[in-house]
């Protein structure tokens, strides 16, 4: 019998209430984000949300390793290569790809329970959708944050464009820019997490959960119940020293450029040899020029936007960098060939014209035919 993309299943609490609890199951791709995935989380959700006896949620990834290590890149590459220079499977497949992951990823923003997402391992592209929006974003000491989007010819999206921009001046660029890996310290520093637990006391909150008073269970009192849990289990002085923080001051001087190539100009000749910025710079010089401008552009344009507009207009680039952009490319160096040699369609940021950049902004869907058109919704209804 074929293994189930998700796991589901119920932790009975000792006042009668439940806990639904889902296992991302594909450790062996560290939990990459399927087009399966998705549908079933999202059909999942909806059903424990609507369940009275329902009090709370908690998501995790199978393996040890990673609660989702990005998208499924693979199946969108696939996509991309098998109709030849006829993108028409490919625009299909990443529309209905990305118009189910946004969706998903802003249920959970929206989500009326408390959603705890245990974030330990890896957290990287779609894990970080999952991960972003939810109630209680519990990171471990192994955690390990990024949105290394330009090193396949993508964008940090799944909301980025919107978390991104609302951080510290500077900090949301350099991070989409760079890839740069965070450690759990860094994720509470930068809003991005909201405990840390150690890793080894899992099952112990798991216990505490099942064993809290959730009240007449409905949100506001499941709410207080799981934070009361939390302030009890959570173990913070267990975090890993900050890597950001500490040259926060020199990252927004990196970043203060008036566009992006006078930032990755500043960033790639930055002579500090800190192997954490050193790492970040290397990532730069080899990423994808036209991403760049794309992680530039989406920050300045979605900063005072709101998250359903945000999404709306990943969906349409997101698509775009399937059919029009350097995905492909990007995900065949690293994950495919993996040569680590991609051949990106421009030479350097500096090279990138204006206009490749502003067609791949363009809307793919007039507003009244936009397969997000429903997103947000009084009546919470999806496309």
């Amino acid at each position: 019998m074929p293994e189930l993309a998700v796991r589901f299943n119920e932790l009975p609490t000792q006042d009668d209430h439940r806990i639904g609890v889902a296992t991302l199951n594909a450790p062996a791709s560290l939990n990459a984000l399927s087009l399966e995935m998705i549908e079933q989380l999202a059909e999942r959700l909806e059903a424990w949300e609507g369940d009275p006896q329902v009090v709370a949620v908690w998501l995790e990834g199978a393996g040890g390793k990673a609660f989702c290590a990005g998208g499924d890149i693979v199946a969108l590459y696939r996509s991309i290569t098998a109709g030849g220079d006829d993108m028409s499977e490919a625009r299909a497949f990443a529309e209905a790809y990305f118009s189910a992951e946004y969706a998903l990823d802003y249920r959970i923003h929206t989500y009326s329970k408390p959603l705890l997402v245990w974030a330990d391992g890896i957290v990287m592209g779609g894990g970080m959708g999952l991960m972003a929006g939810a109630g209680y974003r519990l990171v471990t000491e192994s955690s390990r944050l990024a949105m290394p989007e330009i090193s396949i010819g993508l964008y940090p999206d799944i909301g980025a464009s919107w978390f991104l921009s609302r951080m510290p001046p500077g900090v949301g660029a350099y991070l989409g820019l760079t890839g740069a890996q965070l450690n759990a310290r860094d994720a509470l520093d930068l809003g991005l997490a909201d405990r840390l637990i150690p890793r080894e006391r899992h099952a112990d909150l798991q216990q505490a959960l099942a064993d809290a008073d959730y009240g007449r269970g409905l949100p506001s009192d499941a709410h207080r119940a799981v934070s009361r849990v939390l302030d009890e289990v959570e173990v913070r002085e267990q975090a890993p020293s900050a890597q950001l923080w500490p040259y926060l001051d020199h990252l927004q001087a990196l970043t203060a450029g008036t566009d992006v190539a006078d930032a990755c100009r500043r960033i790639l000749d930055d002579s500090r040899d800190e192997s954490w910025l050193a790492a970040n710079r290397a990532r730069l010089a080899a990423g994808c020029p036209l991403s760049a401008h794309l992680v530039w552009r989406m920050l300045e344009r979605h900063r005072h936007g709101s998250l359903v507009e945000t999404f709306r207009e990943e969906l349409s680039l997101s698509v775009r960098c399937c059919t029009e952009g350097d995905l492909a490319e990007g995900v065949r160096a690293l994950l495919i060939d993996k040569d680590k040699q991609p051949h990106w369609s421009h030479v350097d940021v500096e090279s990138v014209p204006a206009g490749d950049v502003t067609a791949l902004l363009a809307p793919l869907w007039p507003a009244d035919s936009h397969p997000l058109r429903g997103l947000g919704n009084k009546d919470g209804s999806y496309p």
